[in-house]
């Protein structure tokens, strides 16, 4: 079974691939910058919606529901779609998923598509797929066309170039569209993109998407967005294909009441996505002739298996955790090494990978609460992230490894009064080269790594009990000499 999320697989740990980006100021001050905006006007129109606490909860109960009943909800999308004129295909892993997209396109006669924006297709590698067989893919969202014609990586789930601003748009702009006069207005490059995809909307006849809801009551697929490039790739092309990750289901119609209040909100900071694009199945003479959704499971029901962490299946993908968290603020996307960054590729990457890749991301985090505190649908992240920390710690950490060897250590010291008193003792006299004014510094080893950017106070030369005790042994002094004397 293959399982990809991005390049999590062959990834470094968080730790060591945020250090150079820690250095990138230019890419900090892009990343701080946007998040900013989009922060501050999630504020604004969050504040004017005097139920969001309800949707919050409303959301949480229907994917909850969704969840507990999640074979039920896809056996009926499936039939729905089926009837309306769709193909439904089902995808156990990234390897299935790739062959039966790429088996598609072959079959309609096709060597290019044309892409919504989609994160499932990123984490199965679809276009590393589609080029390996002679099919060129081309993204369509002008953040993803940024970051494709770059030959980058996404850095955000809802703005994946959000680590670029545009003087650098512009100078990928002069080099792969042929534009050397073209300045970095911003009117003025997204006319550029924008003669540079229309071509390619007239001309390729296969259109790849994700989705953002699968409605299994009518079999309808739905896709939000804000720039009508999904709207084209969803109504030129001869051909439909959408892939979708099963958590994508919810029951009814009347559902998405709830959801198309919260996304825009939480994603963009918009009332309302400019786009709104709902479709059941084919229809002769409207749209694509021939329409398939390939339903992705790749480690989503061993997650749906684990009661614990089953709440991150909730995800709607907005990007509000990644917007607030103070981790991803300072590193941006790419430290994570995965498609999905931030809080939630935190706790979505390692359970897609079965625990085997990914296990630093669980410890990418201050456990702040702010993710917790913004997510639409109430995913508790933090106690996830704490879940899955206990899960590396037992399942992945060997024995020998020294952080095991000291915890277990910290255990038998402090299961015994007399060990705990006397690791005090000798711990005074051990901190004595490392010490000043009453301050730890220079720890060695693993221990430096905390006092290089923290403040460690040393112990202090008499502890409580220490104390406690040479003041009753000094009163007690103090009340003989008196009897004595009396």
């Amino acid at each position: 079974m293959t399982i990809r999320v991005g390049e999590s697989a062959s990834a470094p740990s968080f730790q060591k691939a945020a250090l150079p980006l820690l250095e990138d100021a230019q890419l900090r001050k892009n990343v701080r910058h946007a998040t900013d905006v989009i922060q501050r006007k999630r504020g604004v129109v969050v504040a004017e919606t005097p139920d969001w606490q309800e949707l919050r909860t409303a959301a949480s109960a229907i994917k909850a529901h969704t969840m507990r009943h999640l074979d039920h909800y896809l056996t009926q999308f499936e039939k729905a779609c089926t009837a309306a004129g769709g193909q439904v295909h089902w995808a156990a892993d990234a390897d299935d998923a790739n062959r039966i997209i790429v088996g598609l396109v072959k079959r309609y006669g096709g060597n290019e598509v044309i892409k919504v924006k989609t994160m499932t297709s990123e984490e199965v590698g679809l276009n590393d797929a589609s080029e390996r067989e002679g099919i060129r893919p081309h993204e369509t969202d002008l953040a993803e066309v940024i970051v494709q014609l770059g030959g980058d990586k996404s850095s955000h789930i809802v703005a994946p170039a959000v680590h670029k601003n545009r003087s650098q748009v512009r100078q990928i702009f002069r080099e792969r569209m042929n534009l050397p006069d073209l300045s970095d207005d911003p009117e003025e490059l997204t006319a550029a993109a924008r003669r540079y995809l229309r071509e390619k909307f007239l001309r390729v006849k296969i259109g790849v998407c994700g989705a953002n809801f699968l409605v299994a009551e009518t079999g309808s697929v739905c896709i939000v967005e804000s720039e009508g490039n999904g709207r084209m790739c969803l109504t030129m092309p001869e051909a439909l294909i959408s892939i979708a990750g099963i958590e994508k289901t919810i029951p009814a119609f009347q559902d998405m009441e709830v959801f198309l209040q919260l996304l825009p909100r939480s994603a963009t900071g918009e009332r309302m996505n400019p786009y709104n694009s709902l479709w059941t199945g084919v229809r002769r003479g409207d749209g694509p002739q021939h329409f398939h959704v390939v339903l992705l499971d790749n480690g989503r029901t061993r997650i749906l298996a684990d009661p614990e962490s089953r709440q991150t299946l909730h995800c709607i993908r907005c990007g509000a955790c990644l917007n607030t968290c103070p981790v991803y603020r300072q590193t941006g996307g790419h430290a994570y090494g995965s498609s999905y960054s931030g809080p939630i590729g935190a706790i979505v990457t390692p359970q897609l990978l079965q625990m085997q890749h990914g296990q630093s991301l669980p410890f990418a985090s201050s456990l702040c609460g702010a993710c917790y505190d913004v997510c639409p649908v109430k995913i508790n992240i933090p106690e996830v992230l704490i879940h899955l920390r206990g899960r590396v710690v037992r399942e992945q950490k060997s024995a020998l490894d020294p952080e095991a060897l000291a915890m277990k250590t910290a255990a038998a010291i402090f299961a015994s009064r007399a060990r705990f008193e006397a690791a005090q003792r000798l711990g005074r006299i051990a901190q004595w080269p490392f010490q000043s004014n009453g301050w730890m510094r220079n720890l060695p080893g693993m221990l430096g790594n905390w006092t290089r950017v923290r403040d460690l106070r040393a112990l202090p030369q008499q502890t409580f009990r220490e104390w406690w005790k040479a003041r009753a042994k000094a009163g007690n002094t103090a009340a003989t000499r008196k009897n004595n004397h009396g």
